[in-house]
């Protein structure tokens, strides 16, 4: 039977962290969703060029170790499966095989970019765009999407920003879920 409506969550998640969380536990709370997938890149084609980040397999541990517990999360490596860059459009294309609906769950500070994505003018089409909330980060919805702003406080937190405190040996422990800290410094 096909699901009503799917949120779609991806990301690169080099670490997942508490932001990633909050966003999850509020879009889950909207009661909107039979279920959110989250999707982890495995060629983050707009980053992997100019970030350093932990292989795809060691992305998805870490995400499964940070949303495996949240009811109605879904961690799903569908896009560490295909070959080349890790592009929505297809993951939407899949979805709607499973659904009726899907929503693009993404942060606010993403909203302003989503017309460079690959084949935006089809996805556009096809989700609606639920904008989490970020500090600083403008809470307009995108231009010519059908978006809403999902309910919940911004979290103050970025994994460029877990990454470089880890470089300088911070301790992380109340920037990622516990689970998350020995995948992501290779323990």
């Amino acid at each position: 039977m096909k699901a009503d409506r799917i949120g779609l969550f991806g990301g690169t998640f080099d670490p997942p962290h508490f932001g990633h969380v909050a966003a999850l536990k509020a879009a889950v709370a909207t009661k909107q969703f039979d279920y959110i997938e989250v999707t982890v890149a495995g060629d983050p084609y707009q980053k992997s060029s100019s970030v350093q980040l932990h292989s795809a397999d060691v992305r998805l541990k870490m995400a499964h170790a940070a949303f495996d517990g949240i009811e109605g999360v879904r961690v799903s490596d569908r896009e560490i499966k295909r070959n080349g860059p890790s592009y929505t459009i297809e993951t939407v294309r899949e979805l709607l095989n499973d659904a009726e609906h899907v929503d693009l769950l993404i942060g606010a500070d993403l909203s302003s970019q989503l017309d460079s994505w690959h084949e935006s003018v089809l996805l556009r089409s096809l989700v609606k765009v639920g904008v989490i909330p970020r500090p600083g980060g403008e809470e307009d919805l995108p231009l010519g999407w059908n978006a809403y702003l999902v309910p919940m406080d911004p979290v103050d937190l970025s994994s460029t920003f877990i990454r470089e405190a880890a470089n300088l040996n911070e301790n992380l422990q109340d920037l990622v879920p516990d689970p998350v800290i020995p995948i992501f410094e290779g323990r």
